[in-house]
């Protein structure tokens, strides 16, 4: 089967990876521009587009598929490949019905949720954030409508009581190539089914802004570490800023004020509710992330200092 593949972050690349090794003819890969990076602004490949040239496929970054030449000059170089499937996997930009038509077998995308929850660019997250306990990968037809096709195969996972949205990331990854494959067997050999989404049952998943990591500990203890392992939180101690990546739920309680670290050995926080949560890997300003038995053997943290929402 002859396929052009689109995609960008790290996220689609076990599904490239996947074609390749199954045997699929991959004609060509389109991905986002190359970007800036690091203090010297070298222009840095995206991952897909590395992961391509590994396997010698042809790539294509084209700036827009909807207006001006550059996008016209896509049209016409994908009617010339002539695709039977296009493989689209967080790409980033969204088809045109004169690219979504091509393909005689369709556009598939492999999306990160169990739709229809969850549409939209940011599932991983959002998950986390209002503490489901499972989520997975769901392949679909694509439609002009944003994640609105209709589904073909989902494939289930359960979420960690403490697992952050990048090790949730790279299994729903690994987990999006096997799905990709077992779509495209039964698509060969005729068993592909099609359903239709229940839009009374979806949700959608906004982008992060950088605004929602900012952590009140005026609010419960669930919901805090549920930004943390999602979104990574951040508070400031003495005026200064404090990142915090992985946080863990206690059993302990205290009547001190919301933000008050109460038992420094082990950093625990006292939450809106009374409940404790222990910050287990930060980064304090102007150094490195570390663990929190590195940072208190580095920083003098005493019972009755206060995280704050400002600095």
């Amino acid at each position: 089967m002859k396929i052009v593949f689109m995609g960008t972050p790290d996220f689609a690349v076990p599904c490239l990876r996947a074609l390749v090794k199954s045997g699929e003819e991959v004609k060509a890969v389109f991905t986002q521009p190359d970007k800036p990076k690091g203090r010297g602004y070298k222009m840095i490949p995206t991952p897909v587009k590395a992961a391509a040239q590994e396997y010698g496929i042809d790539v294509y970054q084209p700036v827009s598929l909807k207006k001006g030449d550059d996008a016209a000059a896509c049209l016409e170089l994908l009617k010339e490949l002539s695709p039977d499937l296009i493989v689209v996997v967080a790409y980033g930009k969204i088809l045109p019905k004169e690219i979504l038509d091509i393909p005689q077998y369709g556009c598939i995308n492999v999306h990160a949720s169990l739709l229809p929850a969850y549409r939209g660019a940011a599932p991983i997250q959002w998950c986390i954030l209002n503490g489901e306990k499972q989520t997975g990968v769901t392949t679909m037809y694509m439609e002009e409508g944003l994640d609105t096709g209709d589904m073909l195969i989902s494939s289930t996972l359960q979420i960690g009581e403490n697992e952050t949205s990048s090790e949730l990331h790279d299994r729903l990854s690994e987990l999006g190539g096997t799905v990709l494959i077992s779509t495209l067997e039964q698509l060969k050999n005729g068993t592909l089914t099609r359903t239709k989404q229940d839009d009374s049952k979806s949700c959608y998943a906004s982008m992060i802004t950088k605004d929602m990591s900012a952590i009140d500990f005026t609010k419960d203890a669930y919901t805090i570490h549920n930004v943390i392992r999602a979104i990574t939180g951040f508070s400031y101690i003495e005026g200064k800023r404090l990142k915090m990546f992985r946080s863990e739920m206690t059993d302990k309680t205290s009547a001190l004020a919301p933000g008050t670290i109460a038992d420094s050995e082990n950093f625990m926080v006292v939450c809106g509710d009374g409940k404790m949560l222990r910050i287990t890997e930060m980064q304090a300003e102007g150094s490195k992330r570390m663990k929190a038995a590195d940072f208190l053997r580095g920083n003098k943290i005493k019972n009755g200092m206060v995280l704050e929402i400002n600095n």
